[in-house]
């Protein structure tokens, strides 16, 4: 899914990616792909703020039941129009889920440690802790013994899985508007944002603040491309640099995101950093080429090297 394609697409697309996750979220979706008055509504929006995620969670901030019947998210959206388009536009989609870090493991176990993390569009930065979990992935084996939550996730295919935890020297990362781990605000909204159906999301998520809240992570104010660069320098201080990413790329328009698959591929081929990348298949192009991603699925990929098609929340990951 694009957050530029036209809305109606775009909405349509979203309905196919939560289906199996959210049956909330895909009927609201599908109604408002074929409902005039919403779609106008949404037309009045930038292109970035249309994207479903924030509407409607824009829509659960000021009362919208969820999981209801698509006519009380439209019912709130027209109703309160002032509020939840305020919120729209002065909050973001900054779902940080922890439970990405089940299918960014085992590509971390193949970059030789120290790592020291540098996430972009890192949010709270709740993902910056791959070191403070441990892991299943059936059938194939897991991770044990660090004293935090285990995540799991359903494996195919010859997954690598570590014998370790990463080793993590140093951690950091660059937000637009990064969000502070001890605000109660900010992590109200980021609750807001787990889908309705997903209570061990949203277990998850509290458990992952905790975590976050023992050492909260330093991340920078501003544009991504402006940081990333010095964030690797700093961070070879410490130990190998890893830039992550996940679910991130594909809010920049596309020339940015040209840039930015230019600035990692020159990093990389520099020997100035690794990079791991999780995102939607159309997003980087280059980087999926012309594999055949199947739907619901983001591209995991290593410098640029697919390696696994993974869940967007971490439930699966497809070793490739």
């Amino acid at each position: 899914m694009l957050l530029y394609d036209d809305v109606v697409t775009e909405y349509r697309d979203f309905a196919t990616y939560a289906a199996g996750d959210s049956p909330c979220f895909e009927e609201w979706a599908l109604g408002v792909a074929d409902d005039a008055v919403v779609l106008a509504w949404l037309a009045a929006l930038p292109p970035v703020k249309r994207q479903p995620n924030l509407v409607f969670a824009a829509a659960r901030w000021h009362g919208a039941p969820a999981p209801s019947p698509y006519d009380t998210l439209r019912t709130v959206l027209l109703e309160q129009e002032p509020e939840v388009r305020a919120t729209v536009m002065a909050r973001a989609t900054q779902t940080n889920e922890v439970g990405r870090l089940a299918t960014l493991v085992p590509v971390l176990g193949l970059v030789d440690g120290p790592l020291a993390l540098v996430e972009v569009g890192a949010s709270a930065g709740l993902c910056l802790f791959p070191d403070r979990y441990d892991y299943a992935w059936p059938p194939l084996g897991g991770l044990r013994g660090s004293g935090g939550p285990l995540l799991s996730t359903l494996t195919t295919g010859d997954l690598p899985v570590p014998a370790t935890h990463p080793r993590v020297a140093w951690r950091g990362g660059v937000d637009l508007n990064p969000l502070d781990v001890t605000d109660a605000d900010a992590m109200a909204w980021l609750a807001n944002l787990v889908w309705p159906e997903q209570d061990e999301r949203r277990e998850r998520l509290r458990a992952a603040v905790d975590v976050a809240r023992r050492e909260p992570p330093v991340i920078r104010e501003g544009d991504l491309l402006d940081h990333v660069a010095d964030l690797v320098d700093e961070a070879a201080r410490h130990g190998t640099p890893v830039v992550l990413h996940s679910a991130v790329i594909a809010y920049l328009e596309e020339p940015d995101r040209e840039r930015f698959h230019d600035l990692m591929t020159g990093l990389v081929a520099e020997g100035r950093c690794r990079w791991i990348s999780n995102e939607g298949g159309r997003v980087l192009p280059r980087v999926t080429g012309a594999l055949e991603v199947p739907s619901g699925r983001f591209v995991t990929a290593l410098d640029g090297t697919p390696v696994a098609y993974s869940h967007g929340h971490g439930h699966a990951i497809d070793w490739l």
